[in-house]
């Protein structure tokens, strides 16, 4: 048997004989040589991502992408950046750009959502180890040639409120947003901080995409990386609606952000952020809902509507929002 892979395990077959053929290129294996390819269901992301299996070596992650999300194309050279700069993420064993395959070491199964049930103690090395990473990346500095998405600006944020609108209120919830679209709080929340300087962000940096590897945590899933504020990626990982963490795990999570950069972010900018990451969050889970049947995401709407609700109290957003909240924390 030459290999043990199932189609039918694949959204596009194609994929999985693009990552086979080049594990047997890296390898320099002959077709008679097995190989198994595992699929991992992560994410949404649109790729597929497998664990590659042989008899002699450890195993490895195989993904491959299409050009159906342009930031996929993303993947290698933000890999390559963050590398230099000393993030820590699966180490590059193998590329080939033209079939838009990687083969990454293989980081295991176990991430920091698999910890939501353990004391806040339990979590707080991990939290620790992320935040003093995303303190890095703030001070790392990429040179001319390097290849990142187009920049946070106001029609990226107008496009995240647009991303809440339809897929969430409208499509979702059933409910009519065309009152939200034109409140002018929104169109200046958007111009306020894409006129902001803007520093390197995850775009995506939330617990599922924070893998634990002894004491410390690897960084997946950032080929969204682009030029934004840094309170971006602390607002996705201190409300993530995953983890869905109490008012008090917040603020220590915050004191511990400060103990690691010896900096807290402006209120004013945090609840921005804070905002727009949360409307994009739940955008994206009504989006999987309804197109693509991902029953999963279902419960993590009530906990994204309780977070955001928490940010937007005593805000000029609260009122106008109260229905859509309302609707979104009582849905199974």
């Amino acid at each position: 048997m030459p290999h043990a892979v199932a189609a039918r395990f694949f959204p596009v077959a194609m994929a999985a004989d693009q990552i086979l053929t080049t594990v047997r290129q890296y390898l320099e294996y002959d077709p008679t040589t097995p190989v198994t390819l595992e699929p991992i269901k992560r994410g949404a992301s649109g790729r597929t991502i497998v664990r590659v299996k042989t008899e002699e070596y450890e195993p490895f992650i195989g993904i491959h992408w299409t050009d159906e999300r342009p930031d996929n194309d993303f993947f290698p050279p933000v890999c390559h950046f963050l590398e230099k700069a000393g993030i820590n993420i699966a180490g590059v064993l193998h590329e080939d750009r033209k079939w838009r395959v990687m083969l990454v070491e293989d980081l295991g199964d176990d991430d920091l959502l698999s910890l939501k049930d353990e004391p806040f103690e339990t979590r707080e090395p991990y939290y620790r180890s992320a935040f003093q990473q995303l303190d890095k990346l703030f001070y790392s500095r990429a040179g001319r040639t390097a290849e990142f998405n187009p920049n946070f600006d106001a029609a990226m944020y107008r496009w995240e409120q647009e991303y809440f609108f339809e897929h969430m209120v409208e499509g979702l919830l059933r409910l009519d947003a065309d009152e939200l679209r034109g409140m002018s709080e929104f169109r200046e929340m958007a111009e306020r901080l894409g006129g902001m300087s803007k520093h390197l962000v995850h775009r995506d940096f939330q617990s599922q995409n924070l893998m634990l590897v002894e004491n410390s945590v690897y960084w997946i899933d950032f080929q969204g990386m682009r030029r934004g504020r840094q309170e971006y990626d602390l607002a996705s990982l201190i409300h993530d609606p995953y983890m869905d963490h109490s008012a008090e795990e917040r603020e220590r999570l915050m004191d511990l952000w400060e103990d690691v950069s010896e900096d807290r972010p402006a209120d004013i900018v945090f609840q921005d952020c804070a905002m727009q990451r949360l409307m994009q969050a739940m955008g994206a889970f009504g989006n999987i809902i309804r197109h693509q049947g991902e029953e999963w995401y279902r419960p993590h709407v009530s906990a994204g509507a309780r977070q955001l609700a928490d940010v937007v109290k005593d805000t000029p957003f609260e009122g106008p929002l109260e229905e859509v909240l309302d609707k979104a924390l009582a849905y199974k």
